[in-house]
């Protein structure tokens, strides 16, 4: 069994639950059982339908709070009717407006609030039990009330001291004590005395053995614990980020990003790391070569892949160019409007495509106005790409971050050439300069204007000097080593 830690996730979740998502598909592909596990504690949503979202299977889910108890995973399907057998009366008022609804008792301010999962169906996720105005109860459900919080009034607010967690017949699987903040976790002949020993505990009840393996793509609050409780499981940590910072690194000492630091230190108990390029890859094992003394034993694996390349079915359109991310600041999508506006003055045939949301979404419509692009820059909004990305001429890019960069991988899948900086560790992956794109030398020391200026000169020079059929199928080459069957294949030699 592969064991994949992480701590939580939501409806926006963030490049690691994805990068899991899709490591889920392969490592089915492969035929190779795999959990995903999840230690945050999450309230506001049944865990199953973020989980599902972006593509688990339940039977893949585990979840540190229900582990302990015989619920499944599984979307909620306690219903308003199962509610109502359980009143205390049958005397009560009820209403409903939208996601909520209101059961009222005899008395003042006595009553139930009804959370459902949607504004049509009666599935109850959660009810908030007010007793004289005061919170003294809160039931969340799935198929069943899998727990509730207790409440009591502390300085003019509702404050939980107790969470109790339920098996399918009713009966109490254990309980987790709060004490302002302070847990603990009470079991029929266990009391746990911190989050972290909690966690220890169901990694110990997993009963690992050489045969499994243990991937961490979160340490932080849980790496010391699920390491003390591996036995003889093969750990590999899952690198998702810059593991150090350059500006605070010299010849005699390396910054760790906070959140590897741990697992680095621990190395001689790591059997293997992952990354999602072999930039690096390569540049961690100089690292702990240089800073450590040790070579350690490094995968490159990319975190997404191509199930096949994408051709055009008619003639790319000419002198298009496509860049697609969330809208934010970090994305620098106005450089790109700006180089492609001033690129514009040597190349008018040009058009730009912007796909994604974000909150800069106003201030690029503003900045596109002021420039008179909106003949040629248009916003496209959120949409699904893999059919699109072959009808366009060229990516472009303004991040100075990016891991891996799975836009950058699906562009070349589509055959198409890249412009963007030569910055870690997506960029360079994708791009061979002068071959299907070009990578920008940049520094600390290059001004926005200076980048927008390099932008609009590549631009140009892609458009009216490079042989962008030559170009295209570069990227497709380089397209066939993110193929699915090529990631797979690095997953099983993994997995064994």
């Amino acid at each position: 069994m592969i064991y994949n830690f992480n701590l939580g996730i939501g409806w926006a979740s963030s490049g690691v639950e994805y990068a899991q998502s899709y490591r889920a598909v392969m490592l089915r592909n492969i035929g190779a059982d795999a959990r995903f596990v999840f230690t945050d504690m999450i309230a506001s949503e049944n865990i199953e339908h973020l989980t599902k979202n972006i593509g688990f299977l339940d039977s893949e889910v585990i979840w540190l709070y229900s582990f302990f108890t015989d619920y499944r995973i599984a979307p909620v399907s306690y219903m308003l009717e199962d509610l109502k057998r359980t009143l205390p009366t049958e005397e009560h008022t009820y209403s409903r407006n939208g996601k909520t609804g209101r059961i009222v008792f005899a008395g003042k301010n006595n009553y139930y609030a009804v959370y459902f999962v949607d504004e049509k169906s009666e599935r109850v996720h959660r009810v908030e039990i007010v007793s004289g105005g005061y919170l003294i109860r809160k039931d969340y459900f799935t198929y069943g009330r899998l727990f509730s919080e207790y409440y009591a009034p502390l300085d003019n607010k509702a404050h939980m001291y107790l969470r109790r967690f339920f098996n399918e017949d009713g009966s109490v699987a254990y309980e987790e004590i709060n004490d302002d903040g302070k847990v603990m976790y009470q079991f029929p002949d266990k009391l746990i005395c911190s989050k972290e020993e909690f966690v220890g505990y169901m990694v110990s009840r997993l009963a690992l053995t050489k045969e499994d393996i243990v991937l961490i793509d979160r340490t932080t609050g849980v790496g010391q614990t699920i390491l003390q409780n591996t036995g003889e499981a093969r750990v590999g940590i899952i690198i998702h980020a810059d593991h150090f910072s350059e500006g605070s690194t010299d010849e005699d000492n390396i910054l760790w990003n906070n959140y590897y630091e741990y697992s680095f230190a621990m190395h001689r108990h790591i059997d293997f790391y992952v990354t999602a390029t072999e930039e690096q890859n390569k540049l961690l094992k100089e690292q702990f070569r240089k800073y450590k003394g040790v070579t350690p034993t490094v995968y490159t694996i990319p975190v997404g892949s191509l199930d096949e390349l994408k051709y055009p079915t008619v003639n790319r359109k000419p002198y298009s160019i496509l860049t697609a991310s969330r809208l934010a600041t970090e994305k620098h999508i106005n450089w790109i409007i700006e180089a492609v506006a001033k690129a514009r003055e040597k190349v008018p045939q040009l058009t730009l495509d912007i796909y994604g949301k974000g909150g800069e979404e106003q201030k690029l419509r503003n900045l596109i106005k002021k420039l008179g692009a909106e003949n040629y820059v248009i916003l496209r909004g959120q949409q699904n790409l893999k059919e699109v990305y072959q009808d366009y001429e060229l990516y472009l890019s303004g991040s100075m971050s990016e891991g891996f960069g799975l836009t950058l991988m699906e562009a070349i899948g589509g055959g198409l050439p890249i412009i963007g900086f030569d910055v870690r560790y997506g960029n360079p992956t994708f791009i061979d300069e002068g071959k299907n794109g070009y990578l920008i030398p940049v520094d600390e020391q290059t001004t926005q204007k200076e980048k927008i200026e390099a932008l609009t000169d590549r631009l140009i020079r892609l458009f009216t000097e490079a042989d962008l059929d030559s170009f295209h199928e570069r990227s497709y080459e380089k397209a066939r080593g993110f193929l699915t069957k090529e990631v797979e294949l690095r997953w099983k030699n993994i997995a064994g």
